[in-house]
């Protein structure tokens, strides 16, 4: 489905995301206040609720969506012509063919709706002549979900709540741990290992960093110790040549008997063939995981009359100390609002750049 029209205005109650001091906003006003035309913007992978934010927003811009609900691929490239930006989500990953495809239709930039790149190949990108940005956006939505998903994984939740859908009420030989009773290490103290530290502090357990970067209050330690230590290790380090598989088999062998692992940040940090057979050899005690190896494709669609072929991820779905969310950390109206802000603010200062050499 696509479409491209002037946005509505703004409905009453949403919050002002462009006032006259927003530099984005102003720029497009020209000097003197002489009138510069509206710039196009094609949005691609757009969900619906993202369609009725970049339509609010446009007048407040000044920018003319073309909005796609399918991701960008070469059939549908000619949305793009006459605009030298568009905006991307990250469900979908961008072959090297779809970018030259985007280029040679007059695209030179790419603004990703995600903190992540690793679905556009960024060099290749470059070289074509098309620059590519993420977004940021309020950390707390994912490291307040990572915090959720470490309490429910130290409570055994997802057993409980089995148990309680078939009307067993039984308390079983399994506790639950406290926090303030563990280790946690987090791996990748950005903004958001940054903000789920802030929330740890608060139930008093120890909290062990790594980072080439130290910049937070956690007791920073080399990488190894850090597995060697930790009760619980969470993950939020960017996904690249160097993370792919961070947690591969022989560091998930270093790792405390009985400790659980916690990844918000991008499923291939973690080898998930080695994390299976430890969950299945007892060697840790559990799982959380919103991300995973190979989601492209099942994650944000609806399986329940179709087969899974991802032998791993039926697998993961069959322990009860695992738990498997579809990539949702992110979601809340709060992030979901300053991505979709972020990407037009982005496009604009781009096309400003251009304007003004």
């Amino acid at each position: 489905m696509t479409y491209s029209e002037p946005a509505r205005t703004a409905a009453r109650g949403t919050r002002s995301l462009a006032s006259p001091s927003s530099s984005a906003a102003s720029d497009h006003q020209g000097a003197r206040g002489e009138a510069v035309p509206k710039i196009g913007l094609t949005i691609y992978g757009c969900g619906q609720d993202e369609a009725v934010l970049f339509r609010q927003m446009a007048p407040c811009f000044g920018f003319t969506p073309t909005i796609a609900e399918a991701a960008v691929s070469e059939a549908n490239i000619e949305l793009a012509f006459g605009n030298r930006c568009i905006s991307v989500g990250h469900k979908a990953h961008i072959t090297n063919s779809i970018l030259l495809a985007l280029s040679q239709a007059g695209v030179e930039y790419i603004s990703t709706r995600s903190i992540g790149y690793n679905h556009i190949n960024v060099k290749y990108a470059e070289s074509v002549g098309i620059s590519v940005e993420n977004v940021a956006y309020s950390p707390d939505s994912v490291a307040d979900y990572t915090l959720m998903l470490m309490l429910m994984a130290v409570r055994n939740a997802q057993s409980i709540i089995r148990r309680a859908d078939i009307h067993d009420y039984s308390l079983h030989d399994v506790r639950g741990k406290e926090l303030r009773d563990l280790t946690i290490g987090v791996i990748g103290t950005g903004r958001i290992g940054a903000a789920v530290i802030d929330r740890l502090q608060g139930f008093g357990c120890r909290i062990l960093g790594y980072d080439h970067h130290p910049t937070t209050s956690a007791d920073y330690v080399p990488l190894d110790d850090l597995l060697h230590l930790s009760d619980v290790v969470t993950l939020h380090t960017p996904l690249n040549a160097d993370t792919h598989h961070l947690l591969n088999r022989q560091r998930i062998e270093q790792m405390k008997h009985g400790a659980f692992i916690v990844n918000t940040g991008r499923g291939s940090l973690l080898d998930t063939e080695a994390l299976v057979s430890a969950l299945e050899g007892g060697r840790l005690g559990g799982a959380a995981l919103d991300v995973l190896e190979a989601e492209e494709g099942i994650f944000y669609a609806d399986y329940r009359n179709k087969p899974i072929e991802s032998k791993l991820l039926l697998r993961l779905h069959e322990l009860p100390n695992v738990l498997i969310s579809p990539h949702t950390a992110y979601y809340t109206d709060h992030a979901l609002s300053d991505m979709v802000e972020n990407s037009i603010t982005n496009c604009l200062n781009f096309e400003s750049r251009k304007r003004h050499g």
